[in-house]
């Protein structure tokens, strides 16, 4: 699978050791005491190195543990080692030059998803018990629906993201969070509960605290159910797929409402989260190549809405425009908290399809999904992955179903909530787990 690129297995060995005796002389350390988990190749763990990808960072190693590897360590869990990512954590594809490729566990033609790839791979595989990745534009979920995994995007800005750079002292972007991927809901919450709260200076003033599963009774949620787009089609798998859950939730009492209005048209969405996620992400390139791209973004028709055009847009705004741009991203919080007064929860698609075939040859900006027959841009999986990250809200992607032509591949869909429902979004999560279906091991991994 290549999903686990760098093992510590004599330390991990020694510490499952000293976790035996200590358990048995009754000194347990925490929730996860003895768990062997993994990590993302792009957080911080001392000794080793964090690449992003980049066959030049092969030399680098960590001098300190990010934060939520100091907190799975704190909570007694034993990290085995890193698992694989894109270049510069920019695919939802996870092959680079340092590492290699990962594969899909349901089919190694396959893409595992990306930017954690090998976060999936490693849990669907069995190779993990517990996975801590990250998310900007769905590479949390995308690899989790790819694989048949659960993984959650949390809220903005709940879980921190110390360690979780190219170098430290970079701040935070105003998109990206980190996260917990696992094979089971009760780990997902155990984890969340694990990972958020505030860090560093913040500590000394503040405090967070979750607000706890809110969910009530089947008979008394109304939950709402978008089951495709016209502008941004899923493929009639992914659309059963989300009518069967629409049919579950309704067996079980819910009120569902089907494909109700969303707070903004889906094109005007999808062009604000481009705008959003290319501008938080623009700092990781240097100045010299962000102003060569500028002459390019200048000469683009007026009218040119195409993913490039938007993607070289975004790279090149001016702070003007990312403030005008961040103006929007409030007024559509604001209405998600209208829609959630009168909603408990939003199911949707992770993206138009199931996991797609390695491409390797063709730049980003030409890559295509077959939905149904038809080619469409691959980019239409920000508008599906955009619903939870323009407007910072969490998102817990489940096992929902399965593609019906050839191989049988797994099929996620996303819950999503209103800001700092992360647990609501679990425990919904949860219900579906026990009355629709949960993790089913790929072939062969048993």
């Amino acid at each position: 699978m290549n999903a686990v690129v760098l093992l510590r297995g004599a330390e991990a060995l020694a510490q499952a050791d000293a976790a035996d005796a200590a358990l048995r002389a009754g000194a347990a350390t925490g929730p996860l005491h003895g768990v062997p988990v993994t990590i993302k190749e792009c957080f911080d763990w001392t000794g080793t190195p964090s690449t992003f990808g980049r066959p030049s960072r092969l030399g680098h190693r960590a001098a300190s543990d990010a934060a939520v590897v100091e907190r799975l360590v704190a909570a007694g869990a034993i990290v085995l080692g890193k698992t694989n990512v894109p270049l510069d954590l920019a695919d939802w594809q996870t092959f680079n030059d340092a590492y290699g490729a990962t594969v899909n566990p349901w089919d190694a033609t396959r893409s595992p998803g990306g930017s954690s790839g090998g976060s999936a791979t490693a849990l669907a595989a069995g190779f993990s018990a517990l996975e801590v990745g990250s998310d900007n534009s769905g590479s949390i979920r995308i690899p989790a629906h790819f694989c048949g995994v659960y993984g959650h995007k949390p809220t903005w800005g709940v879980v921190p993201v110390r360690g979780h750079a190219l170098e430290p002292g970079l701040p935070a972007d105003d998109v990206n969070v980190v996260g917990p991927l696992a094979r089971t809901t009760e780990d997902l919450a155990l984890a969340m509960q694990l990972f958020a709260g505030v860090d560093g200076t913040a500590a000394r003033g503040w405090t967070l605290e979750l607000p706890a599963a809110d969910l009530p009774s089947p008979g008394e949620c109304t939950i709402a159910v978008v089951t495709s787009d016209p502008d941004f089609p899923v493929d009639a798998d992914t659309a059963r797929t989300t009518q069967e859950i629409a049919a579950r939730l309704q067996d079980l009492g819910a009120t569902v409402v089907i494909d109700p209005p969303l707070p903004m048209p889906s094109r005007d969405y999808y062009e604000l989260f481009l705008a959003l996620a290319r501008g938080s992400t623009a700092f990781r390139r240097d100045r010299a190549s962000i102003a060569a791209l500028a002459p390019a973004a200048a000469a683009l028709d007026t009218d040119d809405r195409g993913y490039e055009a938007l993607m070289l847009r975004g790279l090149t705004q001016s702070h003007r425009e990312w403030l005008e741009r961040n103006a929007e991203r409030q007024r559509l919080r604001d209405a998600w908290e209208v829609f959630f007064t009168r909603h408990h929860a939003l199911i949707a698609p992770v993206s138009p399809t199931p996991a797609f075939p390695h491409i390797r040859e063709l730049p980003k900006p030409m890559h295509t999904l077959d939905v149904d027959g038809i080619q469409r841009p691959m980019a239409d999986t920000y508008f599906w992955i955009g619903l939870a990250s323009a407007a910072n809200l969490p998102s817990t992607t489940i096992p929902a179903g399965w593609s019906t032509c050839g191989k049988a591949l797994p099929i996620g869909l996303q819950v999503i909530g209103p800001e700092y429902a992360d647990l609501r979004c679990i425990a919904l999560a949860r219900l579906l787990e026990r009355t629709h279906r949960g993790f089913t091991p790929p072939p062969g991994f048993d």
